[in-house]
């Protein structure tokens, strides 16, 4: 049965690939090699895996370099997307600024007018009551002289009747002109308290605008107040989160930059709106908390600035190796795989302490950075720095390359902080979303 089997198998096998000779011939002799037909259908299997699992390969290493392109072009694009969004905040935050001073000092000359139109009301009201109390005398005065006068013409008309005198009809005429100017010192006392009652209405009236201009430049300057404070707010989270992500502490942070840049004075110095001493005021503490949180913006930049945040390689590029355990042994950093050349950049400010080779990573550069960081660079091609070189994020410090033990031309990129490794996706993920 068997022999039947393979027999039938055998007949398909010929008809498909017959039986061949390949024939070697010599100047003495000649020779021929049989391929039967289970060898040319063991061949022909053969060679179709191989093509076969050519064209896969090609096909998986074409997907991964496209994937990989993409997934830099989209985060180039979200990061020029935040940039702008960030400058348009920046921006933004600046003009309110602005019109909070200028508000403050329109307000604050609001006040001095109220305050000046304060005084002079006062000032009328006191010469009000001073001309009340003198016209009260004078009318007390004229009261007296018009009954004085009174008597004094009874007298008169009594002794005329007794005695026609010519000294008793001068003494008469001499009291009529003395009522006479008495009314017109009254009458002008008169005029002079009404012009004075003019004043003091109109400055009353003044005032109450005043007031009304001041309360809607308190609205203004409150609507001011919250547009600044919410973009404070918009500003400084994303910066907070990038680095309580990255697993540092925000605040000992910012004492720490705040130590190395402690210098005083400038625009962010605390304001003093009130113009009166007593309470605080609610005004000058709000934009005190506002410039407090343009001076934590601030600081968050410069730290920023000076923690590895940034991408080791601004091409297209092909992540193959992640932190962690490799064949047993620890992998202390990331590898980013890209034509030899390609260029490299520093991923924060620091300073350059080592630029030469190193063993297995073969061209080395090392720059220390603040907060106990450190960055290294391996396997490079060519380095463009020196020992003791200060660098500012986003230099270029060197290429990729295939130097000391490495299969292929990449970047082995490691971040250590005191010493110790640490995954250096941890910054760079933490960094993606602000820069």
């Amino acid at each position: 049965m068997r022999s039947r089997l393979t027999l039938k198998i055998h007949t398909l096998l010929e008809r498909v690939f017959p039986e061949k000779r390949l024939f070697l011939r010599s100047d003495t002799e000649t020779r021929f090699i049989r391929l039967k037909s289970e060898t040319q259908l063991v061949a022909w299997t053969g060679s179709i895996i191989v093509v076969a699992w050519t064209i896969i390969a090609t096909a998986i290493l074409l997907m991964d370099s496209i994937g990989a392109g993409n997934f830099r072009a989209q985060a180039q694009r979200d990061q020029l997307t935040y940039e702008q969004r960030l400058n348009a905040l920046s921006g933004e935050r600046d003009a309110r600024a602005a019109e909070a001073l200028a508000a403050q000092e329109r307000f604050n000359s609001a006040l001095q007018q109220i305050s000046i139109m304060q005084s002079e009301l006062l000032a009328t009201e006191e010469k009000r009551r001073e001309l009340e109390t003198g016209l009260e005398v004078v009318q007390a005065t004229l009261r007296d002289t018009m009954r004085a006068r009174e008597a004094a013409r009874q007298e008169l008309a009594a002794l005329s009747a007794e005695n026609d005198d010519p000294t008793a009809t001068a003494m008469t005429d001499d009291a009529a002109g003395t009522v006479d100017l008495l009314a017109n010192a009254l009458a002008e006392t008169a005029a002079e308290r009404d012009m004075i009652a003019a004043d003091a209405e109109f400055a009353i009236g003044h005032a109450q605008e005043m007031e009304l201009e001041l309360r809607l430049l308190q609205e203004r300057n409150d609507q001011i107040f919250r547009q600044l404070e919410e973009a404070m707010l918009v500003s400084v989270e994303p910066l907070d989160q990038m680095f309580r992500a990255a697993g540092m502490n925000p605040e000992s942070l910012i004492d720490q930059v705040r130590r190395g840049y402690s210098g005083t004075g400038g625009p962010l110095t605390p304001l003093q709106f009130s113009t009166r001493g007593g309470t605080n005021d609610p005004d000058a503490e709000r934009a005190n908390r506002i410039l407090g949180s343009m001076d934590r913006i601030n600081l968050y930049r410069i730290a920023a600035e000076k923690a590895p945040f940034a991408l080791p390689v601004k091409s297209n590029f092909r992540f193959t190796s992640g932190f962690g355990q490799r064949w047993g042994r620890l992998h202390a950093g990331a590898d980013f795989a890209g034509p030899i050349g390609t260029p490299i950049y520093a991923t924060a400010d620091g300073v350059v302490t080592n630029a030469s080779w190193s063993s297995g990573y073969g061209r080395l550069i090392k720059i220390r950075h603040e907060f106990g960081i450190e960055t290294r660079y391996a396997h490079l091609n060519a380095m463009d720095v020196k020992v003791g070189q200060r660098v500012s994020r986003g230099d270029r410090i060197g290429a990729m390359g295939n130097s000391g033990r490495s299969t292929g031309p990449h970047l082995h990129y490691e971040v250590r902080v005191g010493g110790e490794p640490v995954n250096p996706m941890i910054y760079i993920r933490a960094g993606q979303d602000v820069f």
